[in-house]
């Protein structure tokens, strides 16, 4: 029976009961991603681990081919001990700095000077792009010719590895900023110093930072092969002498090191980005 019928059925004077409302009218639909969960990124980490150690305890894993997870955390603590791991985290550390540095600072040059002139994109973009289909580790042998096998090799092949990322996206940047604002620019006789500075500068943020995330994990990688490359000191030194002698728990100790340097690094940038572009609402709140 219809809901019509039902109310002209009841008693005269009666008061009409309320329609039922569709669950669609009492609670509205989330279309975003939802609430952040509380130290959800450690979820994944959490249940790889999981796996590994009840691999390991099972004896489904071969120690020869992969440590158990306690094994290699009292390896760690060897190392530690000894002071083998300090001292080869900070000789990694300070080429990975070395070569973010001159990489972002290269990168960010190129791109202004690419973005704010034709000219400049004419002589610079075409051959950062060559330089984006050739991976930097495939011109490593090129590099040792002409500088040798020491730092500084290691420290441009870094450097090269991070500035394509940053160019890319800080140009990107440039070349999206609202053309409307340079009209704006040009009405209040803004010097090229002020427009640089007021428009240029915080428009190419985001791309800038979006390209950072790219160039910290470039400058890891490129850490990796390099130091394997003639090095007596690293954690990629510590790795391939590891290798050598069949110690896959020092081998795992140091990919643990990179992946807990690449994390950090990246949050730190992440955290940066959400400092810098708070004004922004997107879908990661």
């Amino acid at each position: 029976m219809s809901a019509e019928a039902t109310t002209l059925t009841k008693a005269p004077g009666a008061r009409p009961e309320p329609a039922a409302r569709t669950p669609r009218a009492t609670r509205r639909r989330r279309l975003g991603p939802g609430r952040a969960i509380p130290y959800g990124r450690a979820i994944g980490p959490l249940l790889l681990l999981a796996v590994w150690s009840a691999g390991s305890a099972a004896g489904f894993i071969d120690a020869r081919n992969l440590s158990a997870p306690w094994t290699v955390v009292s390896t760690a603590g060897d190392l530690i001990a000894e002071g083998r791991l300090q001292s080869n985290l900070a000789t990694s550390a300070e080429r990975a700095l070395l070569g973010l540095l001159f990489g972002t600072a290269a990168g960010v040059f190129l791109a202004i000077a690419a973005g704010l002139s034709r000219i400049g994109e004419g002589i610079i973009d075409g051959p950062v792009q060559i330089k984006r289909a050739i991976p930097s580790l495939a011109l490593i042998p090129l590099l040792i010719l002409w500088f040798g096998i020491g730092e500084s090799m290691k420290v441009i092949t870094i450097a090269l590895g991070v500035f394509v990322p940053v160019y890319i996206h800080t140009h990107n940047g440039l070349r999206t900023i609202d053309g409307r604002y340079a009209e704006l620019a040009e009405t209040v006789s803004l010097s090229r110093t002020g427009f640089v500075r007021h428009v240029v500068l915080p428009g190419a943020l985001p791309g800038f930072l979006l390209g950072m995330r790219f160039a910290v994990t470039a400058a890891w990688l490129s850490l990796v092969v390099v130091e394997q490359v003639n090095a007596t000191s690293g954690i990629g030194y510590m790795m391939e002498l590891a290798r050598t002698y069949g110690q896959t728990d020092i081998i795992i100790v140091g990919l643990v090191v990179y992946g807990l340097l690449g994390l950090v690094s990246d949050a730190l940038v992440r955290l940066v980005e959400r400092k810098a572009l708070s004004w922004r609402r997107t879908l990661a709140g």
